[in-house]
């Protein structure tokens, strides 16, 4: 069974200090930091892995159980509950009189519902079966990254996870990859792994759920007169009729132009167009002519 040496993770020895711990710690973490290592998966799995090594062994209490007990020390009550058991059933041992060896056989197999071989609760509490440890990591992606699904090779304490990551996925949404934690102890089944996904958005859209905002500018004599214009779509441009008298702020929605939903193929939400009206600027003579007589027509 795989043993995660938390010594050896932040590259001390067994008798290292508080202080030497502390200084290792910051030493890796400012080196493996996820700022730092920006879409490097392995550099974000190695820093959650020291950040785990320091969680116990800067807490003396769970140091203290990590090098009595190793890989299983979250497990030290259930094991130190067991040896307690085994010492008092000894201590009673010692004090039968009169007994043979197959009577206080007979005994302890009916204390413990034996098997016939006289194993104490320790031993047979370090047969018990534990799940694994769960392991917890980020995954750094750009939003056009999951518009369509995506294939990705992670590599976990040094073995390779292909998986596909379905289109739709969102911004801080975690997803289980079921048994690919650590291994369980005493044939136990494996941890999880767990994903978070950081969705970095860097398009001139807005995502919330499944849809897509975008403000566009409309020039005032399209507004007013209508029209045609060509506008972008997360796959594509489209072009879009304008109605006469189009006001500021009014909106028009495309349906199904949206992001994908999450796991259902071939449905996506809708894009969700703003209309922002420009006053126009750097007006020639004639122009501001044309504008003061529409400005006497309509006083009239």
């Amino acid at each position: 069974m795989t043993f995660i040496d938390y010594y050896k993770t932040l590259g001390i020895s067994k008798t290292a200090t508080e202080k030497q711990i502390k200084t290792a710690y910051r030493k890796l973490a400012r080196k493996y930091h996820p700022d730092l290592n920006q879409n490097n998966t392995e550099a974000e799995l190695k820093f959650k892995e020291i950040n785990e090594a320091n969680e116990v062994l800067s807490n003396p209490e769970n140091r203290k159980k990590y090098d009595k007990y190793g890989k299983d020390w979250k497990h030290a009550e259930e094991f130190e509950k067991a040896e307690k058991q085994q010492k008092q059933y000894s201590q009673q041992r010692t004090h039968q009189q009169g007994n043979s060896s197959e009577d206080y056989s007979d005994f302890f197999e009916s204390m413990f519902g034996g098997a016939g071989n006289g194993k104490s609760s320790f031993n047979r509490s370090r047969q018990q079966q534990f799940k694994g440890q769960d392991y917890n990591t980020e995954l750094r992606l750009n939003l056009k990254d999951v518009y369509t699904s995506q294939k990705r090779v992670l590599t976990v304490n040094d073995k390779k996870i292909r998986l596909t990551i379905p289109a739709g996925v969102e911004n801080d949404q975690v997803i289980k990859i079921k048994g690919q934690g650590g291994p369980g102890s005493n044939g136990g089944p494996n941890g999880d792994l767990f994903i978070k996904f950081i969705i970095d958005n860097d398009t001139q859209f807005k995502r919330e759920g499944n849809n897509l905002y975008l403000n566009i500018e409309l020039d005032l004599y399209t507004a007013i007169l209508g029209g045609e214009i060509t506008v972008d779509t997360f796959n594509g441009k489209v072009k879009l009729p304008i109605k006469p008298e189009t006001q500021n702020d009014s909106k028009v929605k495309l349906k199904g132009k949206g992001f994908p939903i999450y796991k259902k193929e071939n449905q996506f939400g809708d894009l969700i167009i703003t209309y922002n009206l420009k006053t126009p600027t750097d007006l020639s003579e004639k122009e501001i002519e044309l504008f003061k007589e529409l400005q006497k027509i309509k006083a009239k």
